[in-house]
């Protein structure tokens, strides 16, 4: 009964993240016998395939939404409230191809995107030019990204990394970047912490970007029955923004209840899903022997 419980849990999350076509990208992904960029085991598998991904990602989008040019660009060409769910998907079958797939298969998901990036064009209300190609937007987009995996990963993931682990991430995390555009993606903690301190005099809340924060931490398309488990997943997420981010985005900053009771309640939370998924073997979500196992 409790099996029966945990595998339709498990496969109701995983098709809402993975999309209709989860299940076909899953059996591409992880049974295509071939080489991969990324052995399993290693430190970007661990980190991509465990469940603190569904924290580290709504931080990541949030931490983005700061950015003026990247926050116009995806509020003109995808949005965010008409097609949340398809942009989840599309992310997490990006994310699971590139770590865990067959490297032509992640070499076909990086062109991919490239192109998209191509037509992503656009002028910020000031005039100001952007293109999602530009070397410096992606560099943008990648830090909030490995920053936010990363640190949830050590927060609440099933095997935290040792600070040997977490560098070997990053430098692993750079070559995807790399292929996508990024010029000199950082390699370490250190590095990163620099890459993200040269941001910060870009970086403002705009309306677009407090409105879009709303939307993603209070209004999201969701079942009622998962309303509760998302606002834990959602306090967890604003608990590791860094302090600076909380008010040009209108967000509380509670550090003794961030410590205490919105951790407990992410580990909760993300323990849960972590259990749901143990049978998925999906590239985003589940632990990463299992993961790895499927590779």
């Amino acid at each position: 009964m409790i099996t029966d419980l945990r595998s339709r849990a498990g496969d109701a999350l995983f098709r809402r993240v993975a999309g209709p076509d989860g299940p076909r990208h899953r059996e591409r992904i992880h049974t295509r016998p071939g080489p991969r960029w990324f052995e399993p085991g290693s430190p970007i598998t661990r980190v991509h395939g465990d469940a603190s991904m569904f924290v580290g990602g709504l931080r990541a989008l949030l931490l983005q939404t700061l950015h003026p040019a990247a926050m116009q660009a995806v509020a003109d060409h995808s949005g965010y409230r008409g097609d949340l769910w398809g942009r989840l998907a599309r992310t997490s079958t990006f994310l699971a191809t590139t770590t865990f797939g067959h490297e032509d298969d992640a070499a076909t998901a990086v062109a991919a995107v490239r192109r998209i990036h191509d037509r992503v064009t656009g002028t910020l209300p000031d005039g100001t030019p952007y293109a999602a190609g530009d070397p410096h937007l992606l560099a943008w987009v990648h830090a909030a990204e490995v920053d936010s995996f990363l640190l949830a990963h050590q927060v609440y993931g099933e095997r935290p990394l040792t600070p040997t682990e977490c560098d070997t991430y990053l430098d692993q995390a750079a070559v995807v970047a790399r292929a996508l555009g990024v010029l000199d993606p950082p390699t370490t903690r250190a590095a990163l912490a620099a890459t993200l301190a040269a941001y910060r005099v870009e970086l403002r809340g705009t309306p677009a970007a407090r409105e879009a924060a709303r939307f993603l931490l209070l209004s999201p398309p969701i079942p009622l029955a998962a309303r509760v488990p998302y606002a834990a997943l959602a306090a967890a997420s604003v608990g590791l923004l860094p302090a600076w981010s909380r008010p040009p985005l209108r967000l509380p900053w509670a550090p003794v209840a961030e410590r205490t009771l919105v951790r407990g309640l992410g580990h909760g939370v993300v323990g849960g899903v972590r259990w749901a998924l143990s049978g998925q073997q999906v590239g985003t979500g589940a632990s990463e022997q299992r993961a790895a196992a499927a590779s």
